[in-house]
């Protein structure tokens, strides 16, 4: 890693020449007025440092510091900023630049070298006073990837044991003594924990945010000293509080929001104080979930307060009506501002004259109308799902749409051709609501949450989903494993039950869609084909009203699935604490897999001019190979091969090329399953986990 030496281009002047010390001075002049010089970090193509914390571990201690640009992508690092002081963190935009981490501070807790310390965030400040940070996403997905919490060794506990809950602390910002004059402008913090967003140097601590979005659990912004916030948006998945401050320190420290949005679950209080705090809320919109509650001092608090409640509002509103204690209070503040004097400048109280050094980014562009994501919400059906074809054309969002194709699709919105096969439906609901975790623009969560809807609308109340809904023609009716639709589609809906990462979005849907997971997974134990009371695998699909296998199209005729039923046996063992019918379900799966097992063969594709495509695919003999048929004989477990005339075929070369090479009649698809997924079930099955 090479250090940054401000003076490394700059040539060296004669001085005994005074017309060259003239240019010098000169060049020194223009130099002091340009643009500060910059460092890139990205994780592909030309860039100085391929990760943050290498590039801010570059730069010297002191002197000026170059600003460190960061391009898009996806930055899975702990970074921490000790002793850079002035230093920019400028990202080249807000949803593309996204530095994450998952980690409960517990879990560092318990390690007796780290007790007391708080230095666990994504992002973590010390010692770095005038730090700007800029366009920039920080993420802690512990909540997320753990929505029922963990229990972990750690020595320090009563019997070696920790539990952690999913909303601990899992701070995406945090900043120590000595990090006054932060100055935070288009990035956005997310938890789904506490204390997200934690500025803690409360003796002296100046903190600047505008044009944020902030979003967590219980305090998830919990500044200490002085805090302004102006045009930002918050986001509470907690009914404690979503705000926060520490003022005990100084009488004039203050936390001042203005022009600020909340939205939160239903019955989210708005915050509260543990020590002496002093909140004034300006022209700030608040959601109808928002508790009738006003700020209020925590019982664990301190026992006294020395200056008395001070917590003032001026023009705020309640989607849905105001609570009486939204009304207009500056009066009652000291000095009894007019809500034009409460600025920035105003909240530091001349310790930080922050306007001049931190004007507003400039505006961003139009805001482009033929994404994918916008593409998404055209293609969207009125019943809430998503086509995967149009006619013969496959949907590519990819492609750009011309004025008559977006007008066409608006008038097609209307047509019952949405599935879930092919990943239709389920990918457009996760893209969406992965767009508005970026951008928090509405329209892409409403879509999302439109289409979880339609599929819940389309389960039948076996458990069983369809593959196309509402049209049920064909063979569309039949409950379809097919292609992993079924699981696929029970996996999102266990994602938006348990809040796990974007999908904690749709919160209103969690209940309905965790009993959809509890008929979806009874569907699936129903329909394990069993034979002569012996359990073996699944078939690509059932009749929906007696549960029996069924014909799809000419080529998919009733028979068990060596492809299927892997995904089926993923899903039974992704679930945590599995009943004794779902660890036998995966037991019986697990030994049918191993005695069809065709061993000694291998699928290879070979050259072959005789043939309409040139080409052929085959069986071919390989010693210590092994794969499995997409299809196996119900009552016998042969593999079976057949074609578009619907007759069954013992071998794969007696099924018409076009299907033999256009198919997956054979393939390893079980085999990572019974190397390493199943054995590693097995083990934590063993530990009682």
């Amino acid at each position: 890693m090479r250090l940054y030496n401000p003076l490394q281009h700059c040539a060296k002047p004669r001085l005994n020449t005074s017309a060259m010390r003239l240019l010098f001075l000169l060049l020194l002049a223009r130099l002091a007025h340009a643009a500060p010089p910059q460092i890139t970090v990205a994780q592909t193509g030309k860039a100085d440092f391929r990760t943050i914390q290498a590039a801010v571990n570059s730069l010297p201690a002191k002197g000026p510091l170059p600003v460190v640009f960061i391009k898009n992508g996806t930055y899975r690092e702990r970074v921490t900023l000790n002793g850079k002081p002035g230093l920019v963190l400028r990202g080249q935009s807000e949803a593309g630049v996204i530095l994450t981490i998952s980690q409960a501070n517990a879990t560092f807790r318990c390690d007796p070298a780290n007790a007391g310390r708080w230095d666990v965030a994504t992002l973590n400040l010390r010692n770095s006073p005038d730090v700007t940070l800029e366009r920039l996403t920080v993420v802690n997905s512990y909540g997320a990837d753990h929505p029922r919490g963990e229990t972990i060794a750690c020595a320090g506990e009563p019997g070696g044991q920790k539990v952690i809950a999913s909303a601990d602390h899992q701070m995406a910002l945090y900043t120590a003594a000595n990090t006054t004059r932060l100055t935070v402008r288009h990035c956005t913090f997310r938890t789904l924990g506490n204390d997200t967003v934690s500025p803690w140097d409360k003796e002296d601590g100046l903190y600047y945010f505008t044009d944020c979005t902030l979003e967590g659990s219980v305090d998830f912004y919990c500044p200490r000293g002085w805090a302004y916030a102006e045009n930002c948006r918050f986001i509470c998945h907690n009914l404690n509080a979503a705000i926060w401050h520490d003022g005990s320190m100084n009488q004039d420290a203050k936390t001042v929001l203005k022009n600020c949005t909340f939205t939160g679950d239903p019955g989210y209080k708005l915050g509260r104080y543990h020590h002496d705090g002093q909140f004034y809320l300006l022209n700030c919109q608040f959601d109808k979930n928002l508790a009738d509650a006003d700020i209020y001092a925590a019982e664990s608090g301190d026992a006294a307060s020395l200056w008395g409640r001070r917590v003032y509002y001026f023009n705020c509103h309640r989607t849905g009506g105001d609570f009486g204690w939204l009304k207009d209070k500056l009066s009652a503040a000291a000095g009894a501002p007019k809500a034009a004097e409460i600025t920035a400048n105003w909240t530091f109280g001349g310790r930080w004259n922050v306007d001049p050094q931190a004007p507003k980014l400039p505006a961003p562009g139009p805001v482009a109308q033929d994404t994918v994501a916008e593409r998404m919400l055209l293609y969207q059906r009125l019943d809430g799902g998503w086509p995967k074809a149009i006619g013969d054309t496959k949907v590519n969002y990819n492609h750009p749409l011309s004025v008559v194709q977006k007008a066409t699709l608006r008038d097609d919105a209307g047509r019952n051709d949405a599935p879930i096969d092919n990943s239709a439906t389920t990918h457009e609901i996760t893209y969406l609501l992965h767009a508005f975790t970026a951008t928090s623009n509405p329209a892409y969560r409403d879509a999302a949450e439109r289409g979880v809807r339609y599929l819940l609308a389309m389960q039948y109340p076996n458990g069983g989903f369809p593959q196309f809904y509402p049209d049920l023609s064909g063979y569309h009716h039949q409950i379809t494993y097919n292609d992993d639709a079924m699981v696929r589609v029970l996996t999102l809906l266990r994602d938006v039950a348990e809040r796990r990462g974007d999908y904690a979005s749709v919160q209103s849907l969690r209940a309905p869609a965790q009993q959809a997971v509890a008929r979806g997974i009874a569907c699936i134990l129903k329909t394990q084909y069993v034979r002569q009371g012996q359990r073996t695998a699944w078939c690509a699909q059932y009749d929906e009203k007696t549960l029996l296998p069924a014909k799809a199209r000419a080529f998919e005729l009733p028979s068990l699935s060596g492809s299927e039923s892997v995904g089926i046996v993923r899903f039974l063992m992704s679930i945590d604490r599995p009943s004794a019918e779902i660890k036998t379900a995966i037991e019986s799966a697990i030994a049918w897999f191993e005695k069809v097992k065709i061993t000694g063969y291998t699928v290879k594709d070979i050259a072959d001019p005789a043939q309409p495509k040139g080409r052929d695919r085959v069986l071919v003999p390989a010693p210590g190979a092994g794969l499995w048929a997409r299809f196996y004989e119900l009552n016998t477990d042969r593999p079976i091969y057949v074609g578009r005339d619907s007759r069954v075929h013992y071998q794969l070369s007696e099924v018409e090329n076009e299907r033999r090479t256009g198919y997956g009649y054979a393939g390893t698809w079980p085999a990572t399953l019974l190397s390493e997924e199943y054995p590693k079930w097995r083990q934590k099955q063993a530990a009682g986990q």
